[in-house]
């Protein structure tokens, strides 16, 4: 998997530099709009100037085909989850998603599973526990599509272990 490098440059909004206290989460997100392009999100967070109620990053972006961006570096707090001690421990994914239901495209889901594969395996994290979604720590309404269809969040966290399974098996 090819993972770009755009990351934003440290600032009070939205990449503070700050490094995670451990990695003990992934937390899954989609953008609020469909269809965005993944520039087009990087240049938002890169527009924010006030920190605190206005503080917004995530540590990868996956567009609609695939493409995977990594903005924050995987050491370093991205505020993304609403909750600052939940910041300090996981690892923010941003989802472009195809249409108004918010379902993944193909790519966009196959990149997903891959990326959240990788970051269990680096971390050492158990996919059947620690993959949330922003709905699980602020109860937001995110990301819409899994929310409203739990199954295939847990169809997500099956994937992402059958991943790891595979890919333990060939290494062997």
């Amino acid at each position: 998997m090819h993972v770009e490098e755009k990351l934003l440059p440290i600032n009070s909004a939205s990449r503070s530099g700050i490094k995670l206290e451990l990695i003990n989460y992934v937390v899954l997100h989609c953008s609020d709009i469909s269809r965005l392009d993944v520039n087009i999100v990087i240049d938002s967070f890169k527009k924010l100037k006030y920190p605190d109620s206005n503080s917004a990053s995530i540590h990868y972006i996956i567009g609609l085909n695939g493409e995977v961006v990594r903005i924050i570096p995987d050491d370093e707090i991205a505020y993304h989850s609403g909750n600052k001690l939940v910041n300090r421990k996981s690892i923010g994914i941003e989802c472009i998603h195809e249409n108004s239901t918010g379902s993944f495209s193909n790519a966009t889901y196959n990149s997903l599973i891959e990326l959240v594969a990788d970051i269990c395996k680096r971390y050492n994290l158990n996919p059947l526990t620690d993959i949330k979604r922003h709905y699980d720590i602020t109860g937001k309404n995110c990301p819409k599509y899994y929310i409203q269809n739990p199954l295939e969040f847990e169809k997500i966290k099956r994937d992402v272990q059958n991943k790891l399974i595979s890919d333990y098996v060939k290494i062997s």
